[in-house]
């Protein structure tokens, strides 16, 4: 059974495209634990799979569905977001110019100022709120890629994908989008010109905290599209047959998870974006964020389950209210039911240049009054 191609992308999610087991007739994939396939009396492979590393069935199913969640061409499913988001820039050649945000996940910016510059890329940070300050950094000829992260972590900023995929597309190279904290729910960076969108899907796409890994959805199946491919089959940034099954078990709440996230995170950016001991609150759906209208333009159906805030008394202020925290979680990561918080310039270390009164908001499943009572009560 498939399901039509006009049906709307929450409808694929939850139904997983209409999966049908044909052997058993039960509507939830089976998982396939087989590290390789047999081959008939005249040595052809009878399912036209190899061998796990590139070929297990869950890692289809999982991906099946995230294309068509993207509007992509194809997608990849990878041990982590971090293999998935290298696999990008593994897939080009030491000598090539790259630009990346001055803002974006912190283990991904140690991987590149410090591995990828070594292996030979050259990268260069750039502020990527500013489209005219990344048009003017471009080498034509020379950059290949262009890699943006919006909303960004942990401060929220937004970049405008349509204007940067035209600046990238102009200078011969392509654009890559994080999408994690934005989820296809809200932004479908593809249709906006990118040419790859990468998901942590540790987060948002599993949901449940139970999962490390992640993806990466093309618009086009290409040269650049097999080198991804292979750098991940050849590195052996394979996920397990069990965690492709969690999630695509994760995805079929994706739509009213995250709906209800970004429900709650609206209301709760808005109710202490006047608190007296809040100096301010970073979260796209507020019109008084600088990057509001770009948001609004790009994202749609609300702005996403992550919010920051920045606590008046610096880092002492900052640690001493999730000190007092009873219902939010202080834990690394994001995307769960379970609310989290983190005092990000802690776990990010003395290089850090996230605020020191920052603290990043991961909103949950839980009742909204009683997450806002909570920050309130630690507040004081």
């Amino acid at each position: 059974m498939s399901l039509p191609d006009s049906v709307r992308p929450s409808t694929a999610a939850a139904q997983a495209l209409g999966f049908l087991d044909p052997a058993t007739g039960a509507f939830v994939p089976p998982i396939q634990p087989a590290t390789t396939y047999e081959r008939g009396a005249d040595n052809r492979l009878l399912s036209g799979r190899l061998y796990s590393r590139p070929d297990n069935p869950n890692y289809e199913q999982a991906e099946a569905l995230l294309t068509r969640l993207e509007g992509g061409a194809a997608t990849a499913v990878f041990s982590s977001g971090m293999s998935a988001a290298t696999a990008v820039f593994l897939a080009l050649k030491p000598g090539d110019h790259v630009l990346v945000p001055d803002v974006t996940y912190w283990a991904l910016r140690n991987w590149l100022v410090g591995w990828a510059t070594d292996w030979g890329l050259r990268i260069e940070a750039v502020d990527m709120t500013e489209p005219a300050r990344a048009a003017a950094a471009v080498r034509p000829g020379e950059t290949r890629l262009i890699w943006i992260e919006t909303p960004a972590n942990p401060t929220l900023v937004i970049t405008d994908i349509a204007a940067l995929a035209d600046i990238a597309h102009r200078a011969g190279a392509r654009l890559a989008v994080d999408s994690t904290f934005a989820t296809p729910v809200h932004t479908q960076p593809l249709a906006l010109g990118a040419d790859l969108v990468m998901h942590s899907a540790t987060k948002y796409l599993n949901g449940h905290s139970d999962v490390v890994a992640g993806a990466v959805t093309a618009a086009a199946v290409n040269d650049a599209w097999q080198r991804i491919k292979a750098v991940r089959s050849q590195a052996g940034a394979v996920l397990g047959p069990f965690e492709a099954w969690l999630l695509l078990r994760g995805m079929r709440t994706l739509f009213v998870r995250v709906a209800a996230q970004s429900r709650s995170a609206q209301r709760i950016a808005e109710h202490f974006s006047r608190h007296p001991k809040v100096e301010a609150v970073l979260y796209p759906g507020l019109p008084t964020f600088s990057g509001h209208g770009v948001a609004a333009s790009q994202m749609r159906g609300g702005f996403g389950g992550m919010l920051s805030l920045r606590v008046k008394g610096g880092a002492p202020g900052a640690l001493a209210l999730i000190g007092k925290l009873r219902l939010w979680r202080r834990a690394t990561s994001l995307g769960g039911v379970e609310s989290l918080v983190e005092h990000r310039a802690s776990v990010e270390g003395p290089q850090s240049a996230t605020p020191a009164d920052l603290l990043r908001m991961s909103v949950g499943l839980e009742d909204t009054d009683d997450l806002i009572l909570d920050l309130e009560q630690a507040l004081g």
